[in-house]
């Protein structure tokens, strides 16, 4: 762990625990947590101070683990403690892979810079374990191979599917230049695409940057007395971080209060389905949150095109009425209707459609929908008994979210030994999810739920709160559990 960065990071968290008349030690009694809990980011205090050191399996096996972000770098690293002889291989082209991606929001509200939150990818590629640095193109699972772009087949005995997701801009008429990306590497194609005149997007790291520089230039607008239009979409399919969309309308609201600058502008939020959040009970606190701060939201609005030049966002409008009478089943039929809704904008964030790589939804081991369809509890392909999947790319309900990986890995690591063992797959992953939801810019409310879809809180707090003290957790703490806990292994 590297234990400057750590010093440096509680340094500036008493800064702003000073402010507020605060120590850290009453802060942390104020949240009824320990200072090893709040570091680890959301473990219990039981779970920080009682995980035990695993047992070494002598199993055997070549391992290959396509994807060196988060998901693949950090179940590399647990095996790697797990087995006495680990034969590990991750393939991984983009040299910042293990770049921290929930920081992307704080880079967008001018928190963090982008460097912040950049990390190459070999300073964290576990001792032993083989690195490719090439891009997957072709999956053989009939064959127990890979291929990859420079025309090299990797084999293996067991494979790790960790991809994460593309970010499907290509989708949306009048971004099809875009292509699809990623939210490390050169996203520079997409930027020169979104231009310079308010349309943005915090799904990639350069592209947080570009959101930055244009909410300083709407934020200014609305200071000078011009009413201004902020419009924020999330699209119809699963997203990384599904409190991310809302996370840069909170963060936009408070640079314009910070400014002086609310009065005049309108934020208006345009989610494809029906409801805030899934979880019933955030829903409703962040609907009263919207109330309170004066947005405006419209459900069942699906993005599809941007008209550029017009500065027009698109929307495919949904609603139902009600049809004749059925004499069978005794009901009135529900049509579906659906309109084009052209909506002017100032300032436009996009949330982007995501979707599976195509070299996965296209071969053997994706789904129809493009997911890698495993046991939402095991992690283990649906199809393929020595094939798992983790992260963004697998076909869960829920948990596309850093937090997930963090339960994900522990269960596909002990699910995989025991496979390697010819024993029955152990462990289990409860569906845990987590999203810090920043509320504003001091602010968060704690989303922790799972399966159950019920609040699963860690903390002997209301979650439906906003906290300051989460608040520090997500600036202070949480990048340092990821980056030299969950890439270690141990976290």
């Amino acid at each position: 762990m590297d234990y400057k960065y750590i010093n440096n990071m509680l340094a500036e968290m008493d800064k702003d625990l000073s402010s507020k008349g605060l120590s850290r030690r009453d802060a942390m009694k104020l949240a009824g947590i320990s200072g090893a809990s709040l570091i680890m980011g959301g473990a219990s205090s039981a779970e920080a101070s009682t995980e035990q050191a695993p047992a070494v399996s002598t199993a055997k096996g070549k391992i290959v683990i396509v994807g060196g972000g988060l998901a693949g770098m950090s179940t590399a690293a647990r095996l790697t403690l797990n087995l006495a002889n680990p034969d590990i291989t991750v393939i991984e082209p983009q040299a910042l892979s293990v770049s921290y991606q929930p920081g992307q929001t704080l880079v967008a509200a001018g928190i963090w810079k982008e460097s912040d939150i950049a990390y190459n990818r070999d300073d964290f590629v576990p001792k032993g374990v083989k690195i490719i640095k090439d891009k997957v193109i072709g999956f053989d699972p009939n064959h127990n191979s890979v291929t990859t772009a420079s025309g090299e087949t990797v084999s293996y005995d067991y494979l790790i599917v960790a991809t994460g997701l593309q970010l499907d801009f290509e989708r949306i008429k009048g971004l099809e230049a875009a292509g699809r990306a990623y939210s490390s590497g050169d996203n520079s194609k997409l930027l020169k695409v979104l231009g310079d005149n308010g349309v943005c997007s915090i799904y990639t790291a350069e592209g947080a940057t570009k959101t930055w520089e244009q909410l300083q230039k709407y934020v200014a607008q609305a200071k000078s007395g011009k009413k201004t239009q902020f419009v924020f979409t999330d699209p119809d399919t699963p997203v990384k971080c599904g409190g991310a969309p809302k996370k840069i309308v909170y963060l936009t609201n408070s640079r314009l209060k910070e400014a002086g600058a609310r009065e005049n502008a309108e934020l208006t939020y345009y989610p494809s389905g029906g409801a805030m959040f899934g979880v019933p009970e955030f829903h409703d606190a962040i609907l009263e949150q919207f109330k309170r701060e004066g947005f405006k939201w419209h459900y069942r609005h699906n993005l599809i095109e941007v008209e550029l030049e017009n500065k027009i966002a698109v929307f495919d409008s949904k609603w139902q009425e009600k049809g004749g009478w059925d004499p069978v089943m005794k009901e009135f039929e529900v049509i579906g209707k659906h309109e084009k809704l052209r909506v002017p904008y100032d300032f436009l964030h996009i949330t982007p459609p995501q979707i599976a790589p195509r070299e996965v939804g296209d071969s053997d081991i994706g789904s129809a929908a493009g997911w890698v369809p495993v046991n939402k509890e095991t992690l283990q392909h649906i199809k393929f008994p020595n094939i798992f999947a983790i992260g963004d790319i697998a076909q869960l309900p829920m948990g596309k979210t850093g937090g997930s990986i963090r339960k994900q890995y522990k269960v596909l690591v002990d699910n995989l030994i025991a496979k390697m063992e010819g024993k029955k797959l152990p462990s289990k992953y409860a569906g845990y999810t987590v999203c810090p939801l920043i509320t504003s810019i001091g602010t968060v409310m704690l989303a922790e739920f799972d399966w159950t879809v019920k609040p699963t809180p860690s903390f002997p707090l209301d979650p439906l709160v906003e906290r300051w003290v989460y608040w520090l957790m997500k600036v202070y703490a949480l990048k340092p559990m990821t980056m030299y806990g969950m890439l270690s292994g141990r976290a």
